[in-house]
């Protein structure tokens, strides 16, 4: 365990944190799922779906310890390889998503053979968050101009964004804000994310104006999130309304110790309680002052992000950090409003605790990363710690030595002192003159 344990590089208080949630998990994925076991089988025993829990946890830490050994330079590279990848699993998302409990869930892909499914634009929006670090790295020292960064940068997130927004807007629109986020930081000139801005507002609207007017001309689901804004700003009764009453309740009940772990009602009731809405069984069951600890944790990672990626070494490494670790952030915060009622339904999941194993398995490729970076920093400082200490047991050693060669230039002067007086002894001794030519 202890050598487990020393194998794992770079910032120690990420890694700590990314466990505790994990293991946090467990509780309200176990307990949220026998509403699940109940509808689909009958039998109310959730120990299945807690097997499963554990299996997509454990492949995740494995991917997240197999992708922190990978230098993290090497994905710029890989960003701009990946990113037509990405570009068809969306097209083909778009044309093939599947059907999941006979709902239209166009965001998702079935891998053949398999049976697993998962949410291409989560493996995008990485793609999509390095490559834009990459490309303002790479522009940093040479002034930017709007025609070069229109077709270098913009095009390619304009062109993953069109490919996301038709099945999923709330991935999309977070998706954008993180880029817009982003090249802020990297200094991209204010005059131009203006104009990116209206571009986007203004193409938004051309495209739910063409989806309205022209219904099946492609896959959508505008109505969909049209219907769940116009829920959200207005009193009419929705299936979406109904999740957020029970959400509601759950909060309520939870009061500020909660039910105990296990002993939700509200599970029974709310739909996606082991993956969407969570958190409101999380205080239903611990509180407000557990989902309070939940938030913290979640605040306290962010802060080892802004840590991590002030004493990165690079530009590159500093808004790589950024650029997957707040989307991490800003998804948990979107979830949890969600169930509060502060944002309309969006299908964000909560990281690293919500069950779902494509969520689990690209929150830990983009944590590996993060982790890459700053084993980067942590083996510069002990090539530094180590260059320190060769160069102290050098210092050391000429020490000693000029206290060897001091000490031999003071035993030759005091001998040579001796035979001095000695012969000052002599000449002044006839006597010894006598015995001397004898």
């Amino acid at each position: 365990m202890k050598e487990l344990v020393n194998s794992l590089k770079g910032d120690k208080v990420i890694w700590a944190f990314v466990a505790l949630l994990a293991l946090f998990s467990f509780m309200p994925v176990f307990s949220a799922s026998s509403n699940l076991a109940y509808t689909r089988n009958g039998s109310g025993n959730a120990f299945t779906y807690l097997l499963k829990h554990a299996a997509q946890v454990l492949v995740g830490f494995f991917i997240l310890y197999k992708v922190h050994k990978v230098p993290y330079h090497y994905f710029k590279t890989i960003s701009k390889i990946l990113l037509p990848v990405v570009w068809g699993l969306l097209i083909y998302t778009l044309l093939k998503g599947t059907i999941i409990e006979g709902a239209n869930a166009s965001r998702w892909i079935q891998i053949p053979f398999i049976g697993i499914t998962f949410q291409t634009s989560t493996v995008a929006s990485i793609v999509l968050y390095v490559f834009v670090a990459r490309y303002l790295s790479k522009k940093r020292e040479m002034p930017i101009t709007f025609q070069n960064s229109l077709w270098e940068l913009w095009a390619p997130v304009f062109i993953t964004l069109i490919f996301i927004l038709p099945a999923n807007f709330s991935t999309a629109a977070l998706i954008f804000s993180m880029v817009i986020m982003l090249v802020f930081i990297g200094k991209y000139p204010l005059k131009y994310i203006g104009v990116i801005l209206g571009a986007g507002i203004i193409g938004l609207l051309f495209f739910v104006l063409v989806a309205k007017t022209f219904p099946d001309a492609f896959p959508n689901r505008v109505d969909t999130w049209m219907a769940r804004i116009d829920n959200f700003t207005t009193d009419k009764p929705d299936e979406d309304d109904y999740q957020i009453e029970k959400a509601k309740i759950a909060i309520a009940s939870g009061g500020i110790y909660g039910l105990g772990p296990g002993k939700s009602i509200q599970k029974n009731f709310l739909p996606q309680s082991s993956s969407d809405f969570i958190y409101a069984i999380i205080v239903e069951e611990y509180g407000i002052f557990g989902g309070l600890c939940i938030l913290g944790l979640y605040l306290l990672l962010l802060f080892r992000f802004v840590v991590a990626a002030h004493k990165a070494n690079s530009l590159f490494g500093k808004l790589v950090v950024v650029g997957l670790g707040f989307p991490i952030i800003f998804q948990a915060m979107t979830n949890m409003a969600v169930a509060v009622e502060l944002l309309p339904v969006t299908g964000q999941t909560l990281p690293l605790i919500s069950s779902g194993g494509s969520s689990i398995w690209m929150t830990c490729i983009a944590l590996g990363i993060i982790l890459s970076v700053t084993k980067k920093e942590e083996e510069i400082a002990e090539e530094l710690a180590e260059k320190q200490k060769r160069e102290d047991a050098l210092q050391k050693l000429i020490d000693k030595q000029l206290q060897e060669d001091e000490a031999a230039d003071s035993s030759e002067s005091e001998q040579a002192k001796q035979l001095e007086d000695f012969s000052i002894v002599d000449t002044a001794n006839p006597m010894s003159a006598v015995l001397n030519k004898k």
